[in-house]
């Protein structure tokens, strides 16, 4: 199955709730490319680099605390759950990019810092559908390392428990929708 990786503490978000879109352009291997959606479901992949306090508002700070604190063992990551894409939009304009704050933990300083980045790309907006499992441990492997989004992981994965009920997964899904149109 594939795995996006992703920072530590937006896994933990996701995980609780507290974020169902994931603002990407991409890693620094995919910069012709920019964020390209391998999969419409995949693993969360935790990762525990460039993430920082001034990176997430700061009523998420705990968070990074958090995992800082119970990192993998050496040599091994933690998998906890997997998402489902619902929804993909391409998003440039600052407007609908504001009004997917209460989203995602990401700080307003931050997401400036991405729409600079190579400013003529647009965001990919991707509304998630999470699902908690079972934690379990796998090894890092050497093809997992660099700065890309997506990792082949060759584990099967047994279903799910949503992180959000129906009711309040559809109450997000429609403001995103109301916002993206």
């Amino acid at each position: 199955m594939n795995a996006l990786k992703e920072w530590a503490t937006v896994v933990k978000a996701l995980e609780n709730g507290n974020q169902t879109v994931l603002l990407r352009k991409g890693g620094i291997l995919e910069t012709s490319s920019g964020f390209k959606l391998e999969s419409k479901k995949f693993l969360l992949y935790p990762t525990f680099e460039h993430q920082a306090l001034d990176s997430l508002k700061s009523q998420f700070y705990g968070y990074l605390a958090d995992v800082n604190e119970n990192q993998p063992k050496k040599g091994f990551n933690k998998i906890s759950s997997y998402a489902e894409v619902v929804e993909e939009c391409d998003v440039s304009s600052k407007e609908k990019i504001d009004n997917l704050s209460s989203f995602h933990i990401l700080s307003d300083s931050y997401i400036k810092q991405r729409m600079n980045w190579e400013p003529e790309k647009p965001f990919k907006a991707v509304f998630l559908r999470v699902y908690k499992i079972n934690e379990y441990e796998t090894p890092i492997r050497s093809e997992y390392q660099g700065c890309k989004s997506w990792i082949d992981i060759n584990e099967n994965v047994e279903d799910g428990k949503p992180v959000l009920s129906d009711s309040e997964f559809n109450q997000k899904l429609e403001q995103f929708r109301g916002i993206m149109n």
